[in-house]
């Protein structure tokens, strides 16, 4: 479920930039990354307690438009993308000019310039990857493009351009993207692709909507995916029967991949995707229509699995990281998941010991101070970042005191 027309951060940048978003900038480079002032970033930094920790929120970069994802980079920057179609470099309260060399896309609804990762093999090859809404015949569908960054302090541009993956089937509408990137240890790539706003797509195996795919850094198919060699069935799939799933990761201890994704009326779920299994879309959910109704068959039905966590009245999920070993020790292996609608970052504690996985506590942060919160993250020293779906969002990092 998202939810649009909140301004939150609407005082939050310089005149300047305010000025140059409502003048209809449209992203080009510009000459001067933007510095804002100290009392600003002040502004829009915080202190809250949590059961475990009581966490300190740095503003790292403000006036952003629509953030949608994030990925940190060596020396210390972080790559934002904003979902109108610009890319761009943050750092220590600098804020880059948008990066030239991106793809044409839809910008409409929940399509754009969505999510960002790094090859694993970046500080060699320098190549990131962004999954964005591609416009054609049809209408509009998520695509993967793989290119080489260029960086010169907070600038940049892209060159080596190449889509690597396509949805097969273009449609009208802003809905349901999904978009996700995440790779495996094992060098492939993982991506979330909604079903469109078009349900009955996420159980069609000749269709990607409404499913997680797994390919090669290159676009290629892995060899040990679970529909190779699988009749009217494509064989990038790796799972289908999904809705829209805007967060991914990859578990620390066991390295299995897990996504969270929207319900519609509650229904929102944590996922273990296992290769070549059906989650359900639409035929079971723990949710209902907006209309009231029942979905499909109820909360469970034969052939389909179950998620490892729901909730119900929906939260809208969007953003999902496990902690590492880094940090608050009582948090290792938590996942950490953000929310739209409710403007919420969920810690849950997973029970990986037993046959089947488990969520035995949930805490919720509010954030409604800061908004809708778009996308999650945790660095290397156990810190976590996060993105706020704003008009004018931004960048910030949470420090558990002591750290």
């Amino acid at each position: 479920m998202e939810r649009y027309g909140k301004l939150a951060l609407g005082l939050i940048c310089l005149s300047v930039v305010g000025g140059a978003f409502k003048s209809g900038w449209t992203g080009e480079a510009a000459a001067a990354t933007t510095v804002f002032e100290k009392q600003d970033l002040a502004q829009w930094s915080g202190t809250f307690s949590a059961e475990d920790a009581v966490l300190d929120v740095t503003a790292i970069a403000l006036g952003l438009e629509n953030p949608w994802g994030m990925s940190f980079l060596p020396n210390g920057a972080v790559l934002v993308t904003e979902r109108p179609g610009r890319l761009r470099l943050a750092q220590d309260g600098q804020l880059g000019p948008a990066i030239d060399g991106l793809p044409e896309l839809y910008d409409g609804g929940q399509g754009g310039l969505l999510d960002v990762a790094l090859d694993p093999n970046f500080a060699d090859n320098q190549l990131i990857y962004l999954s964005f809404s591609e416009p054609g015949e049809g209408g509009a569908g998520t695509a993967i493009l793989r290119a080489r960054l260029n960086r010169d302090g907070l600038e940049g541009s892209l060159d080596q351009q190449e889509v690597i993956f396509r949805q097969n089937i273009k449609s009208g509408g802003g809905r349901h993207f999904g978009s996700r990137l995440t790779f495996a240890p094992d060098g492939t790539l993982f991506a979330t692709i909604g079903e469109r706003g078009d349900p009955e797509r996420a159980q069609d195996p000749q269709d990607h909507a409404g499913s997680v795919i797994r390919i090669n850094s290159d676009g290629s198919i892995p060899d040990d995916n679970p529909f190779i060699g699988v009749a009217n069935t494509l064989p990038e799939l790796w799972s289908i029967g999904h809705r829209n799933p805007q967060g991914a990761a990859i578990h620390p201890e066991t390295d299995q991949y897990w996504t969270v994704e929207h319900g519609a009326r509650g229904g929102d779920e944590l996922n273990l995707p296992i290769a070549g299994k059906n989650y359900g879309w639409p035929e079971i959910s723990f949710g209902r229509h907006y209309s009231g109704l029942k979905i499909g068959q109820g909360n469970e039905g034969e052939g389909f699995e179950q998620p490892v966590h729901y909730w119900d009245p929906s939260i809208a999920p969007s953003g999902l990281v496990f902690y590492g070993s880094n940090g608050v020790e009582s948090w290792n292996g938590n996942a950490f998941v953000g929310a739209l609608k409710d403007q919420l970052i969920a810690r849950l504690n997973v029970d990986i010991s037993g046959a089947s996985p488990q969520v035995v506590h949930e805490e919720q942060w509010d954030m409604s101070k800061w908004g809708r919160i778009r996308d999650v993250d945790v660095d290397a020293a156990g810190n976590i970042w996060f993105l706020t779906d704003e008009f004018e969002g931004g960048v910030f990092k949470i420090t558990p005191q002591g750290q």
